[in-house]
């Protein structure tokens, strides 16, 4: 079937075309942080609870305080403040503009002029892996700090960097980061990838023209494959970033993120979904790309 017209690029108004799709990466990423923040908070203390009430206590293992995401969110609203399930979205949008802004450019970059998509539209296996997940591996790396800071943040951001750096140095902002990288690049796996291909494939085989409900298919399925294929590291980084550790750096409760991930799987199990963030992030990227007149992903 023949290419419909709504696949067409649109005349690129920004006299700089990499820093608005940087820019507007970011932007489009801290909205659906915004919106889903309450959710990965209380993902984030379940999977801290589960690992605090997996040890043992005087020979007791203590039960977890909340059981399901909504029972933590509503222990949250109930025990401390509403505002609370926003508690340590600031190093959360630092780390977006960093790691979203650099992957969505630097994987575009890549499928323009290195990747190249076959005469069929597809690209060929090995290099939408290389090229979806080397961009989300290395933005992740330089936000890793950010990300340390979002999990680990209790008083403010400032406080929380400088906690850090006094207990295990300038090498302490990137403690956690081999599961932080390794989750970062599965999700870019699952999400650019994903949605590269289910988007691409609806232009080009049903009627459905280039406008929201397209892209909101497509994030959708980005965000299911991308929450099966990065829970598990998501998982294990935030579980190896919290935990305790010696005066050389070295974690009290992990000896690695494998180590993290077997312990992890032995005793409970994995939850959490990504389609919630990646439909708003979508949704709202490919609206602004439209409204500064750049072409649609």
């Amino acid at each position: 079937m023949s290419t419909t017209p709504a696949m067409s690029p649109v005349q690129e108004n920004s006299r700089w075309p990499r820093v608005s799709k940087f820019t507007l990466s970011a932007c489009a990423a801290t909205v659906a942080e915004l919106v889903t923040f309450p959710l990965d908070l209380t993902k984030t203390r379940l999977q801290i609870q589960g690992e605090g009430g997996s040890r043992q206590h005087g020979g007791s293992v203590q039960p977890p305080k909340h059981r399901g995401m909504l029972s933590t969110a509503l222990g949250i609203v109930r025990e401390e403040w509403p505002l609370n399930l926003w508690q340590g979205v600031t190093p959360a949008i630092y780390r977006h503009i960093v790691y979203s802004g650099g992957r969505m450019l630097a994987y575009e970059q890549l499928r323009e002029s290195v990747l190249g998509r076959s005469e069929d539209g597809i690209f060929p296996v090995w290099k939408a892996v290389i090229g979806s997940m080397i961009p989300g591996a290395l933005g992740q790396f330089i936000a890793s700090p950010t990300d340390l800071v979002k999990v680990q943040i209790i008083h403010g951001v400032y406080h929380a960097f400088t906690k850090i750096i006094a207990e295990g140095g300038i090498r302490g902002l990137w403690a956690g980061w081999v599961p932080s990288v390794q989750r970062a690049a599965l999700v870019n796996l699952g999400d650019l990838l994903t949605y590269d291909t289910v988007k691409h494939s609806l232009l080009t085989n049903t009627s459905i023209p280039d406008n929201s409900i397209c892209h909101g298919l497509a994030s959708i399925c980005s965000g299911l494959v991308a929450a099966i294929m990065g829970t598990p590291a998501d998982v294990v980084k935030t579980r190896v970033m919290n935990q305790p550790r010696d005066s050389n750096g070295r974690g009290l409760l992990y000896k690695s993120s494998t180590d993290c991930l077997a312990q992890s799987v032995r005793k409970e199990g994995f939850f959490y979904c990504r389609a919630p963030w990646s439909l708003t992030f979508w949704l709202t990227f490919e609206q602004m790309r439209r409204a500064m007149g750049i072409s649609s992903f």
